[in-house]
């Protein structure tokens, strides 16, 4: 195994031990980091910097409740998530999604995904 791979494969452990209940977040982080081999291989510099697992970690999660009142005049809570990866270059990208199946692990994953694409 090489130097880059072998620094790939302990990040991602780290990550789902980190994340071990979010399998689409971690599909994605595991997508991107086998993507990013050849760059990793052409600039050590960004293993000794340790970029990947800054990538994979949020700068901020944000969990808020969502109170609202059904058709049946009967108040309801629901739980809203935000997850911001890299304010670096301007505002955080990502958005709202309003479903019950919604969980903090896929609204990071959409958040991760978003990282590179600018």
């Amino acid at each position: 195994m090489t130097k880059v791979a072998t620094y790939i494969e302990a990040v991602f452990e780290q990550v789902k031990m980190r994340n071990a209940n979010e399998p689409e977040f971690l599909q994605a982080v595991e997508e991107v980091f086998k993507s990013l081999e050849p760059v990793l291989a052409k600039h050590p510099e960004y293993i000794e910097a340790n970029l990947l697992a800054r990538f994979a970690e949020p700068e901020r999660q944000i969990t808020f409740r969502v109170p609202w009142v059904d058709d049946a005049g009967k108040l309801q809570v629901n739980r809203g998530f935000r997850v911001q990866f890299n304010g670096a270059i301007g505002p955080y990208k990502g958005g709202l999604r309003f479903h019950k199946s919604v969980y903090i692990g896929i609204v990071k994953f959409l958040g991760f995904e978003q990282i590179l694409k600018n």
